[in-house]
């Protein structure tokens, strides 16, 4: 049987935004682990996910649906969804799927970052980032 070739981890900012990594490919074998880890990062009032595809080598049709899906998920929790690190294919698709209407596309985590003061008016300087765990 296949397995996912994909690793995630989370990371914290101020404990109200979670920067989920996502290293390998995002295809339907990513789901569990894209779940667990959306989970982790939404811990005690997260109010925003930034999603780091800096380090993603593959993502097909299902892996836009497992992030409609978490686009789902962080609408009903009322957070808002951010991603950054798309390479231009992929900026592409999600022009093509209009995903960039409803996640915020930023070109690096800085930008992203500063965007969660202004954007989502959620920190008036973040802090580092820490490492919280491994999937």
């Amino acid at each position: 049987m296949p397995e996912a070739k994909v690793s995630m981890q989370v990371r914290l900012v101020n404990g109200i935004a979670g920067i989920i990594d996502i290293q390998g490919e995002l295809t339907a074998f990513a789901e569990q682990l894209l779940t667990r880890t959306y989970e982790a990062a939404s811990l005690r009032g997260t109010r925003a996910i930034l999603l780091n595809f800096s380090e993603m080598e593959y993502m097909n049709s299902s892996g836009i649906g497992l992030i409609v899906t978490l686009l789902i998920r962080t609408n009903r929790q009322k957070q808002q969804l951010f991603a950054y690190g798309l390479s231009d294919h992929y900026q592409h698709i999600f022009q093509l799927t209009r995903l960039n209407d409803a996640i915020q596309l930023y070109p690096s985590e800085s930008e992203a970052i500063k965007a969660l003061k202004t954007v989502a008016k959620i920190a008036e300087t973040p802090a580092k980032p820490r490492f919280l765990g491994r999937k």
